[in-house]
Formats: C-alpha cells, sequence, structure tokens
C-alpha cells in the first residue's frame, strides 16, 4: 500500500470512536531565516496528490509557506499510540478546489472567515464580535462568497513515517520516501 493510502486509512481508523478531533495535525512552517513555528489545522483532505489544509493568506503560517514553500505535520492520534509524520513541498491548491471547500463549510465559519484579520493584533474581543455582526449582516441575503485571501494548500509529501507505541518504548517506525514515481521503505529504530 502506498504511504499517503495508508495515511488516510489511519485517519480514518483514528476517527472511529475517537475522544478528539481526529483531523486536527500540527503543523510546522520556518520563516525565511528559519526560524520555525507550529500550530494545530485541520486536514480535509487527503489524496494521491497530498495533504490539505485552509487558511487565511494574510496569516503568519501563509506569510511563512509563501516565502519558504516547505513544511511538516504530525498526525498524533493518543487514543491509538500511533503518528505520522509528513515532510514535503507546498502549494497552493486552485481556486475552484478553494471554493469548493469553502462552500461546504457552516455559514458561521464562512462569516469568520471575513471578519478575522488572522494573526493581526486585535484590541478586543469586541471588535472581533462587532465584524462578525458586519459581515452577517452584509451577507444576510444569500450565500457567503470565499474571501479572495483565504484557501487551501496542499503539502505534496516526499517523506512520511509511520509511528506506533510499542512495549518498553520499543516503538515500530517505518519510513517512507519518494524516489522517483514510487517509495523507498526502510524501518528505523525506535
Amino acid at each position: 500500500m502506498d504511504p499517503i493510502s495508508r495515511f488516510r486509512e489511519a485517519m480514518s481508523r483514528a476517527a472511529q470512536d475517537a475522544p478528539f478531533d481526529p483531523i486536527a495535525v500540527s503543523l510546522a512552517t520556518c520563516t525565511p531565516d528559519g526560524r520555525p513555528s507550529c500550530r494545530i489545522v485541520l486536514v480535509h483532505e487527503v489524496d494521491a496528490r497530498g495533504i490539505v489544509f485552509h487558511t487565511n493568506y494574510a496569516g503568519r503560517k501563509a506569510q511563512d509557506l509563501e516565502a519558504n514553500p516547505y513544511a511538516a505535520i504530525t498526525a498524533y492520534w493518543p487514543w491509538l499510540d500511533e503518528q505520522v509524520r509528513l515532510e514535503g513541498p507546498v502549494a497552493r491548491v486552485t481556486t475552484e478546489e478553494s471554493d469548493g471547500y469553502f462552500a461546504v463549510r457552516p455559514r458561521g465559519s464562512q462569516v469568520g472567515a471575513w471578519a478575522s484579520l488572522q494573526s493581526q493584533p486585535l484590541d478586543s474581543r469586541e471588535t472581533l464580535l462587532a465584524r462578525v455582526q458586519q459581515f452577517e449582516e452584509q451577507f444576510a441575503d444569500g450565500p457567503v462568497p470565499r474571501p479572495e485571501n483565504w484557501g487551501g494548500y496542499r503539502l505534496t509529501p516526499l517523506r512520511i513515517e509511520f509511528w506506533k507505541a510499542g512495549e518498553f518504548r520499543l516503538h515500530d517506525r517505518e519510513l517512507f520516501e519518494r524516489a522517483g514515481d514510487g517509495w523507498t521503505v526502510r524501518r528505523l529504530y525506535p
């Protein structure tokens, strides 16, 4: 089985009786001068092309990715004692893909995408709530369009490591690395 399909299956297993959001993953990016930053994002698509997450293109993570288009993702499901680490280049998804995902988001999340000036200083919670009200009123008579500064990124994995906890910290680790159109695989010491 190819490792991207295996990752998708792991996410599916994690979703069964999950006590926490199984699509929440850690995303690490770096500034152009190599300063790392890590945060939680939600993965809404996994296919042969890679792993897709969405964000405000004016926020810090997007600024990092535009300047240094490589990232790492770690999915950890403690209730399964499993994690998957993925590393590779990142690029924006198409406008159509961003539009498609935005259209199925809850209306409150759509309005929130307009109201949030992601990563910018905010003087008070009331200011944010006033902006939410402003955009609720602006779009009260119809669908909420996707803001131009909001959309998806796809990480195309070059490395995928599967980790399963083992007794006495003798964990099982398998590393897949891209090799042309396929993958090489090897085991790693815990």
